[in-house]
């Protein structure tokens, strides 16, 4: 999971100064940074980031403060007051000094122009809460497994930030190109602000890279910005698989918010321990109730979609507890064990990992490391047409994501497999919106937007639990409807071959998917789409193959929802069943509509006067009475109609 965060000249930047580089923690006014990191007890920061060469620092070195100050307080080289002193010492001014050391546009000619200088961004990397506990609660090689996975997970974000992402720009903006690499520093914490586990990495990437000729400019913030969901989930995918191929864990989607999108837990992690760590959670709930009660007497209505999540920022920003005084590890791995075992029993806490791969190998067994692209391509195009209707490239990557995430459960696949199914989601099921304009410049990649002609699917409401009113379907409900449809239709054009030579019938690829893509996968090293493992035999006919395929899109998800991505089908409603009483729910609103509409016409009927016969039907009624307004049926033609013989 990833938030984001500017970073900015003065109070902004003392926050961070002072709370961020000591474990969220209040540094004391006039102590040094090495010694308020060590009375934390947490490490102190590391630069990191291909753009360091520019300024002479290495990656994986500790991060000095005064350096940090330099650097991130006043966008200067960080050995700036030794190349003063020598600049000074050969007759030069302090202020050509000065702007010597200076990366890009000085602070101060921006603050003249009454504006807050943007210093950088500010990354923060969280697992899912199961791994936390995990973390917390396991022995010191799943703590060192779960801290290395985290650490190459951020530096593979960065690196992606660094090859896929970044830019300078310079003249307004006009111009822009790609730098050779981002300057970066992170600082790695244990807890939150009530001292409960929570592994988590601030990193913190200055406003300022190197162009080729080695001038420094700003970068593009809100390139980063749009890409901030693509590299949580890239985190996410990341850390995950790498935990589980190494302790042998799965996955297994947990429901946090009805209707959003499920978040993939360590399967076996009991949610008892989730909930005993997500602490601040129950709160925001309990003020999110109290803030959404008085939007509805505001407002007179229930919160939507959008306002639901500006509402649960508001709860959060409410509810958020002071800093208080950070704690070495060791200090609060015994508290924290201390806190599950008496919660909980030693039984629950002493065998939490062997439940976890106990969990895992029946999931393993089940679900193999292989991926259908048909069904993929198509399941990404759906959701995020329905999610979005207008969508870009940065939109399907992070969803393809997501998609490996929820349906490898854990297993490790080939790079370049999330790129290679956002591609053929774009190619496939998607059609341009944005049109180059001749005059003007081309638009780069990610500014390409793009929509799809799936059937949009329908709206409806889903009923209360213990006393809730009805809300509507989310977005990502509906997406999930219209993804099960897809689906369904790829699985029935599919048609079976005929047995031969002892092997049983197979399925094979829908007629409009191409077969050379979906097939020619190679048992030593295939396509960058051919997910395989190992023990698979490499002279299987294409038939026996899409067979294998097809079977384990069927086994990634247990069979009570296999026909869609959900986690819970009675609170989901997408099994068959669920979308028959909905479809039932759904006609049987729009006829009382219709009623309600009827009745209120009779009654203005009967107001102006209009309405003889009560049982004549309203529709007929209203038809007559129009066709009298026309011209041609006025008083004289009914005049004229009456002297006829």
């Amino acid at each position: 999971m990833l938030s984001v965060a500017k970073i900015q000249s003065r109070s902004a930047w003392q926050y961070f100064l002072r709370g961020v580089v000591v474990g969220d923690g209040r540094r004391p006014v006039g102590q040094s940074l090495k010694d308020a990191q060590g009375e934390a007890g947490v490490p102190p920061g590391v630069w990191m980031g291909r753009g360091l060469a520019g300024l002479g620092l290495v990656a994986g070195s500790v991060v000095g403060e005064r350096e940090l100050e330099l650097v991130f307080g006043e966008l200067r080289h960080p050995d700036a007051d030794r190349i003063e002193r020598e600049l000074l010492a050969g007759g030069a001014t302090p202020a050509e000094a000065r702007l010597a050391t200076v990366l890009g546009q000085p602070v101060e000619e921006i603050e003249q122009r009454d504006l807050v200088p943007l210093l950088g961004l500010e990354f923060v990397f969280r697992p899912q809460a199961s791994l936390v506990v995990l973390w917390a609660l396991g022995d010191d090689r799943t703590r060192e497994v779960i801290e290395r996975a985290h650490e190459r997970a951020v530096a593979r974000v960065l690196e992606w930030l660094e090859d896929e992402v970044a830019e300078i720009r310079w003249a307004s903006g006009k111009k822009r190109a790609k730098p050779p690499g981002l300057v970066a520093v992170a600082f790695l914490h244990w807890d939150n602000r009530d001292g409960f586990p929570l592994l988590h990495q601030h990193l913190l990437i200055l406003n300022r890279a190197q162009r080729s000729d080695g001038a420094w400019y700003a970068l593009d913030t809100r390139r980063l910005y749009r890409h901030a969901v693509a590299a949580g989930t890239l985190y996410t995918l990341t850390m995950t698989t790498e935990v589980c191929e190494e302790l042998g864990l799965a996955t297994v989607p947990r429901e946090v918010t009805p209707g959003l999108r499920p978040v993939m837990e360590i399967a076996g992690v009991p949610s008892e321990l989730i909930e005993w760590k997500s602490t601040r959670r129950r709160r925001i709930e309990d003020a999110l109730e109290t803030i959404t009660d008085q939007y509805v007497k505001e407002h007179g209505r229930l919160p939507d979609e959008r306002a639901r999540h500006n509402l649960g920022w508001w709860a959060a920003q409410d509810t958020r507890p002071d800093k208080k005084t950070p704690r070495p590890l060791e200090q609060l791995l015994a508290w924290w064990r201390a806190s599950a075992v008496l919660n909980f029993g030693k039984a629950v806490v002493e065998g939490l990992l062997e439940r976890c791969r106990t969990a895992a190998a029946v999931i393993r067994a089940r679900v193999r490391p292989l991926v259908d692209t048909a069904l993929a391509v198509v399941d990404v195009a759906a959701v995020v047409y329905t999610v979005r209707n207008a969508f870009a490239r940065r939109h399907v990557l992070a969803e393809a994501r997501r998609h490996l995430l929820e349906t490898l459960r854990g297993r490790a696949f080939p790079p370049g497999l999330d790129d290679y199914i956002a591609d053929q989601a774009l190619a496939r099921h998607s059609r341009q919106l944005t049109v180059p304009r001749p005059g003007r410049r081309t638009p780069a990649p990610d500014q390409i937007t793009y929509t799809a002609d799936f059937p949009w699917p329908a709206r409806w409401f889903i009923a209360g639990t213990d006393g809730t009113p009805p809300r509507s379907a989310t977005r990502y409900e509906r997406a999930q409807v219209a993804s099960l449809a897809l689906q369904n239709a790829i699985r029935t054009a599919r048609t079976t071959p005929p047995a031969r030579d002892g092997v049983p019938a197979a399925t094979t690829p829908p007629p409009h998917t191409d077969d050379r893509h979906h097939h020619d996968d190679q048992a030593a090293a295939g396509p960058p789409h051919a997910v395989d493992h190992p023990g698979r035999e490499s002279l299987l006919t294409p038939a026996q193959r899409a067979a294998a395929i097809h079977t384990h899109q069927q086994a990634a998800m247990p069979q009570e929802y296999a026909e869609g991505r959900t986690t819970d089908p009675g609170t989901w409603m997408t099994t068959p069943a669920r979308l028959a009483f909905l479809a039932k729910l759904t006609a049987d609103t729009e006829t009382r509509r219709r009623t309600l509409a009827d009745a209120d016409a009779r009654r203005r009927a009967l107001a102006d006067g209009e309405l003889l016969d009560p049982a004549e039907p309203v529709d007929r009624r209203r038809q007559e009475h129009e066709q009298h307004q026309q011209p041609g049926h006025g008083q004289d033609q009914d005049q004229g109609r009456g002297v006829q013989p």
